[in-house]
C-alpha cells in the first residue's frame, strides 16, 4: 500500500496532490512530485541560483521526511523556463548532488503552473529495505 507523504518542511500541497509517494516492500520507492522553489511559507524565491538552491533543499527534506538519504536519488527530470541559465541551474546541481549521479532529464519549457517559477525538479528516490 503506498504512503503518501506531505511533510511539514515543504509547502503545503494546494491542488489535490501528494509531494512524495512511498512504495514497496523489500525496496522502497519514493516518487517526488515536482519542487519549486518556494519555501514551506509560500515564499518564492527570485533568480535561478536562488529557486535552484530552494529546489534542492525541497528534493532533500522530502527524501529525509522518506527516511531516505540524499544517494537514494536515482533520476530527476529538470524542467526549465530560462534556457540561456541552463550553465547556472547545473552548477548549482552538480554542486548539491555532490558527485551522486541519478539518472537525468533535462526539459526546457514555456512556462510552468506558475509564470514566476523559473524550475520545477521531480524524481525518484529507492532505498534497500
Amino acid at each position: 500500500m503506498p504512503k503518501f507523504i506531505n511533510p511539514p518542511t515543504l509547502m503545503k500541497p494546494t491542488a489535490g496532490f501528494s509531494q512524495g509517494v512511498i512504495h514497496g516492500a523489500n525496496a522502497r520507492r519514493l516518487i517526488l512530485s515536482g519542487q519549486v522553489g518556494q519555501k514551506a511559507d509560500g515564499t518564492l524565491l527570485e533568480g535561478i541560483k536562488a529557486q535552484t538552491e530552494q529546489v534542492f533543499d525541497n528534493i532533500y527534506a522530502l527524501i529525509e521526511a522518506a527516511g531516505m538519504k540524499p544517494t537514494d536519488l536515482v533520476k530527476i527530470v529538470t524542467y526549465t523556463t530560462v534556457p540561456e541559465e541552463i550553465g547556472a541551474i547545473r552548477e548549482v546541481r552538480q554542486r548539491r548532488l555532490n558527485g551522486h549521479e541519478p539518472a537525468s532529464t533535462f526539459v526546457v519549457v514555456p512556462r510552468l503552473a506558475n509564470p514566476k517559477y523559473l524550475i520545477e525538479i521531480e524524481g525518484e528516490a529507492i532505498s534497500e529495505g
